[in-house]
């Protein structure tokens, strides 16, 4: 059984958005600990969504190193490549999601997504997806960022943007009832001011309700083409950080 998830949308005439397919036959045997939160990694035999790609929970793809942090990385062996993704076993509802990267995300391979991101396996509220993406999209002249709360078919549910090329960033959004507020920064920090700010967007459309949703962090490969540069790809997240609505 499988559910898919349309996600075209075009931008002069460039497509920004994956198709994403979930299948119900990924699994999740390991768990690993970051940031104080136990976390489920994903894997499967058989290519999943999204991409559809090949998932592993090997300590290759996915690990904490000596400082606690977080490495996603996608990896090939032989002539097989396999992407990363962890799901928070909580589910936090309504409040402060934020990720701190310890990695530059500019400059991600073409083909290479990094989302960050809440999701629901319940297809209510479109999932209660809300997504921060660091991808080009297959298109190397795209702007490399993005913010969507699906569904992504309203225009006022989705800002394209340009990540600098920085060695650490901070992105987040706070969601509310009726509200989703997004925003990056430069650097590790929680605090904006008039010199870090990258990106920040206010969305009120379309908004999902609480209920059921995990925090997730996933590294793929779009519509599981290789990198065009032909490279392994890694990012390094510092830490993971929830602060409740409120």
């Amino acid at each position: 059984m499988r559910v898919t998830r349309p996600g075209f949308l075009l931008f002069g005439g460039l497509l920004l958005a994956a198709t994403a397919l979930l299948r119900l036959d990924a699994a999740y045997p390991r768990t690993i600990s970051f940031s104080g939160t136990s976390w489920s990694v994903k894997t499967g035999a058989r290519k999943v969504g999204p991409g559809p790609n090949f998932f592993s929970d090997s300590a290759s793809n996915v690990w904490t190193d000596a400082q606690g942090r977080l490495h996603l990385k996608i990896t090939k062996t032989k002539n097989k490549r396999s992407c990363a993704e962890v799901v928070s076993q909580a589910s936090f509802g309504y409040g402060t999601y934020r990720f701190y990267l310890d990695s530059p995300v500019d400059a991600l391979d073409r083909y290479v997504v990094l989302g960050l991101f809440t999701w629901n396996d319940d297809p209510a509220y479109n999932h209660r997806e809300i997504d921060v993406e660091m991808a080009r999209w297959g298109a190397a002249a795209n702007q490399n960022a993005q913010y969507v709360v699906q569904p992504y078919t309203l225009a006022s549910n989705i800002v394209r943007f340009d990540q600098p090329a920085v060695a650490q960033s901070t992105h987040s959004f706070a969601w509310t009832p009726g509200n989703v507020f997004a925003q990056s920064l430069k650097g590790l920090t929680a605090t904006p001011d008039a010199t870090n700010v990258i990106q920040q967007w206010t969305c009120t459309t379309g908004i999902p309700v609480a209920g059921g949703e995990n925090a997730r962090m996933n590294l793929w490969l779009y519509q599981g083409h290789a990198p065009s540069n032909g490279q392994a790809a890694e990012v390094i997240v510092n830490r993971f950080e929830f602060v409740p609505a409120g």
